[in-house]
């Protein structure tokens, strides 16, 4: 069984950042491709930003294009997110999960872990 362990979120000031870590298990990790994902509150989960399954292709959403990158060590089954110039509106709880191909062309996989909390405020 696949289990996402995401952690690193917190309260940060606008301007800042954060990383975010995933911690993945149950799967052979290296042959997946992966996302990070974020729900606002009264909002719907959307997609942040996905990573093939060798990392050499990524893909982000318009709002944080420029601001987040993500990147993964499958040597260590994990999955980051770095996220700079933090905004407001990127306050949300953050998920990370994994797709059913190599690509993130693929469907992600309808299994969540808890996530984090990112909170931008003054």
């Amino acid at each position: 069984q696949v289990q996402f362990v995401e952690s690193g979120g917190g309260l940060v000031q606008p301007g800042g950042s954060l990383r975010l870590s995933c911690a993945a298990s149950g799967s052979i990790f290296s042959r997946y491709a992966m996302g990070w994902y974020r729900q606002a509150p009264g909002k719907v989960r959307e997609l942040v930003a996905s990573i093939s399954s060798g990392g050499a292709m990524t893909n982000y959403a318009g709002s944080v294009k420029g601001r987040f990158t993500i990147s993964r060590e499958n040597a260590k089954n994990m999955v980051y997110l770095q996220m700079n110039s933090l905004k407001p509106e990127d306050t949300a709880v953050y998920y990370c999960t994994q797709y059913s191909g190599s690509s993130y062309y693929s469907s992600p996989i309808d299994y969540w872990g808890k996530g984090t909390l990112v909170t931008v405020s003054s």
